[in-house]
């Protein structure tokens, strides 16, 4: 965390120049069983490669609408921090047809949904460690098929703009500038007393709530974020067993 970061891209450059080895997001899902553990400098990579895609194959703009249909995960996150880094707008379960690029989960509904984008659609399969499809969806470039290649380092055609709308979730559009400020000042209400701190959430992230404490909070103090999805399907004693193996000092639920 630097106190002249304006952008969530700026916040991830902070905490790679801090600390590249230290944990930031762990990812739970509780249907599957799965764990992924990523430190800043493995989630930054995976940031610079999508960033490095949206500008230069699907050749996003900074104002570009961006309408993610994809549910919590870590490669959601990969996704807001990567539209931050290029300046296009991330617009979380936003109308397809009034995007630019769309990029969809696997399930059927979000795929259809998505198909009402006139410009280029991107497909998640959201499979452990990043898997490819099977059979990529009609119409979609497959992500994990696309973005390995991408290089490893990112640099914006222009300055960034903080000013500039960049996130819009639950009809509301913030700016680079607001995510920041509000993550911080809203940063002591959630726990989130400082460097250390480390999230588990459980919170959807299609509300500023969610996204808040399952990503921009831990990141504007310096701290990590314990990511659940289906939390729901964890017992009480597991759930207690998870706080305490992941040494976790606040829960959003």
């Amino acid at each position: 965390m630097n106190a002249t970061d304006r952008t969530p891209a700026d916040l991830l450059g902070s905490a790679l120049a801090a600390d590249p080895v230290r944990p930031l997001v762990t990812f739970y899902d509780d249907a599957t069983g799965e764990r992924v553990e990523l430190s800043v400098a493995t989630f930054a990579n995976w940031v610079a490669k999508t960033a490095n895609l949206l500008q230069d194959e699907l050749s996003v703009e900074p104002g570009d609408r961006v309408a993610l249909l994809l549910p919590v995960h870590w490669q959601t996150a990969v996704w807001l921090l990567a539209c931050a880094s290029v300046g296009v707008v991330a617009d979380v379960a936003g109308d397809p047809a009034a995007a630019d690029v769309v990029v969809s989960g696997p399930d059927p509904e979000s795929l259809s949904a998505a198909r009402g984008c006139s410009g280029p659609r991107v497909a998640l399969a959201l499979r452990p460690l990043g898997g490819r499809f099977p059979q990529p969806p009609e119409g979609f470039a497959d992500y994990a098929v696309e973005v390995p290649g991408q290089g490893d380092r990112f640099v914006p055609y222009g300055r960034v703009d903080p000013e500039e709308p960049a996130l819009i979730v639950a009809g509301r559009e913030f700016s680079g500038a607001e995510v920041v400020e509000r993550a911080r000042a809203e940063a002591s209400g959630l726990g989130l007393t400082g460097p250390g701190a480390r999230v588990l959430s459980g919170l959807s992230y299609d509300t500023w709530e969610g996204l808040r404490a399952g990503l921009y909070g831990p990141l504007a103090v310096g701290g990590s974020v314990v990511l659940c999805r289906h939390l729901g399907l964890l017992g009480e004693s597991a759930l207690d067993t998870r706080v305490e193996s992941e040494r976790v000092s606040v829960i959003a639920r």
